[in-house]
C-alpha cells in the first residue's frame, strides 16, 4: 500500500461511554471482559497465556473459561451489581476470532439481553478479516488490534509461529500474512463505521524503531486512536529477559505516533476477565462473582490418567492417544485406586475444539493427572471443571494424593510447555 509523505491530520474519537477509547470516560463508566476465547493462532513471543492467577494485571490472565451461556449469565450479575457498566468486551485469554463460534454466539446472546450496552472485542487480526460482517452485523462498535510493525522481518521476530488452519508459519512468513490479514481487518472495519483502536507493544531493539511508520499505516487506513504500550517482560517467554523501554522512549515512540494518529495513554493492560472501572483492583470479589456463573458441578467420582504402559504418568496430554480412569475403591476393607475405564482421546489438530471435545469425555471426572499439559488445555479443562495436575511418579500414587486433595509428587522439576516444547505448535493448540 502506498505510505503518505509527511504527517496526516490525526483523527479525533468521538467522545462516549466507553473508558478506553475515551479518558474522559474511565472514571465514570465500568467495562466487562468476559473470558470465553481460550484459544490463539499465533504465539507472540512476549505473551504468556496463564490460568488463574489473581496476582497479575495483563492480557492472557483469567481465573476461569465461560461458555458463551455462562457469559451472559455472569453480564446479568455483573450489571446488578455495577449500575455503571457501559462496555462489554471479549479479549481472551487467547484471540477470539480464533475462538470464532464462541464470541460471536457470546456478543448475540448479550445484545439480545442487555441492547444498549456496548460490545467490543480485541484480535492479533489474523482472523478477524473473515469475519467483519458478522461483527458489524452484531453491532460490535470498537475493535483493537494489536499491530507491532509494517514490516514483515521484524514480525518474524515477534511471533514465534502463525496458525492459518492448519497450516504453521514462522520467521518472515509469518510477519507476512498477518500484516496483511491485519490491514485487511483494519481497513473492512473502518470501511463498516466501527472505531478501531491499534495496540502497539513497544520491545526495545526490535519494534521501538518502527513506531512511526505504524502509526502512518494505521492512520492511512482510518484507524481512530493508537495505544502504544510499553513491553511487560513475562518470565519464561522468549521476551522475558528484555527491558523495559524507558519513560523516554514511551515518550518518544509517542511523539513519533502522534503527528499521524490520536494517542492513548492511560491503559491498564487489562485482565481478560477485567471488570468495574479501568484500573480497579480485581479482588476477591470480582472472582467470586466470576466464578458464581460458572454451571453447577456434575457428579465427578473419578481420575483421568495419561500413561504410556499403565504404570507410571508418563505422557503429555497432547501424545496420548487414550484416558486411563480410576475410582477410589474399597477393597477388603482398603480404599485404593482401581482402574474402570480406558477412553480414547479425540484426535490431535483441532485446536481448542479438541479440548471442548476431550472435557466432554472427561465429564465425570474430577481431576486429570499427566505428565505435561500444554496452556490451552489446560485452560479448556479447568474451565470445565476439571482439576489439572503433573506428575511423573506412579500411577497409584498420583491418583492417591490427588483423591486425598494433594498435589501429586513429583521426582523431576516441572517443564514449561510454552518455552520447553520441541513440537510443531499443532499438538495442543
Amino acid at each position: 500500500m502506498t505510505i503518505t509523505e509527511g504527517p496526516l491530520t490525526p483523527t479525533k474519537v468521538l467522545s462516549s461511554d466507553h473508558p478506553c477509547f475515551d479518558e474522559a470516560a474511565r472514571a465514570r463508566t465500568a467495562r466487562v471482559h468476559l473470558p470465553v476465547a481460550p484459544r490463539c493462532n499465533v504465539q507472540c513471543n512476549y505473551c504468556n497465556r496463564k490460568f488463574d492467577c489473581v496476582s497479575e494485571s495483563r492480557p492472557g490472565v483469567s481465573s476461569t473459561v465461560l461458555t458463551p451461556e455462562e457469559a451472559a449469565d455472569y453480564v446479568d450479575l455483573v450489571r446488578r451489581d455495577l449500575p455503571n457498566l457501559a462496555v462489554v468486551g471479549i479479549a481472551g485469554p487467547g484471540d477470539p476470532f480464533a475462538n470464532v463460534d464462541k464470541t460471536l454466539r457470546t456478543f448475540e446472546l448479550v445484545k439480545q439481553r442487555h441492547p444498549d450496552l456496548l460490545l467490543c472485542v480485541s484480535s492479533n487480526g489474523l482472523e478477524l478479516a473473515h469475519h467483519l460482517d458478522a461483527v458489524a452485523e452484531l453491532g460490535v462498535s470498537h475493535v483493537t488490534v494489536t499491530m507491532n510493525t509494517v514490516d514483515p522481518e521484524v514480525g518474524g521476530q515477534i511471533y514465534r509461529w502463525v496458525r492459518d488452519g492448519r497450516e504453521i508459519y514462522r520467521g518472515r512468513e509469518a510477519g507476512d500474512l498477518l500484516l496483511s490479514r491485519q490491514l485487511a481487518s483494519i481497513k473492512g472495519l473502518k470501511e463498516r463505521g466501527i472505531t478501531v483502536k491499534i495496540n502497539t507493544i513497544l520491545v526495545p531493539g526490535v519494534t521501538l524503531e518502527g513506531i512511526g511508520e505504524v502509526a502512518k499505516v494505521v492512520a492511512e487506513l482510518g484507524a481512530d486512536t493508537m495505544n502504544n504500550l510499553p513491553l511487560y517482560p513475562v518470565e519464561g517467554t522468549p521476551f522475558g529477559a528484555y527491558r523495559e523501554p524507558s519513560p523516554a522512549e514511551i515518550t518518544k515512540a509517542r511523539q513519533d505516533s502522534e503527528g499521524f494518529i490520536q494517542q492513548m495513554t492511560h491503559c491498564q493492560r487489562c485482565r481478560a476477565d477485567a471488570v468495574g472501572i479501568l484500573g480497579a483492583e480485581h479482588g476477591e470479589e470480582a472472582i467470586n462473582r466470576l466464578m458464581s456463573a460458572k454451571a453447577a458441578p456434575k457428579q465427578r467420582p473419578y481420575i483421568a490418567v495419561c500413561s504410556q504402559e499403565g504404570f507410571l504418568v508418563n505422557q503429555h496430554l497432547g501424545g496420548a492417544d487414550y484416558l486411563m480412569i480410576y475410582e477410589n475403591a474399597n477393597i477388603d476393607g482398603r480404599i485404593t485406586p482401581r482402574l474402570v475405564d480406558k477412553r480414547p482421546t479425540p484426535t490431535s489438530g483441532g485446536g481448542a475444539g479438541r479440548w471442548a471435545m476431550l472435557a466432554g469425555v472427561m465429564s465425570d471426572c474430577k481431576a486429570l493427572i499427566c505428565h505435561q499439559i500444554g496452556d490451552t488445555p489446560r485452560m479448556v479443562l479447568t474451565g470445565s471443571g476439571v482439576s489439572v495436575h503433573e506428575s511423573d511418579g506412579l500411577i497409584s500414587e498420583a491418583v492417591t494424593d490427588v483423591f486425598a486433595g494433594r498435589d501429586p509428587r513429583r521426582a523431576l522439576p516441572p517443564r514449561d510447555c510454552a518455552t520447553d516444547c520441541s513440537g510443531s505448535g499443532t499438538g495442543c493448540g
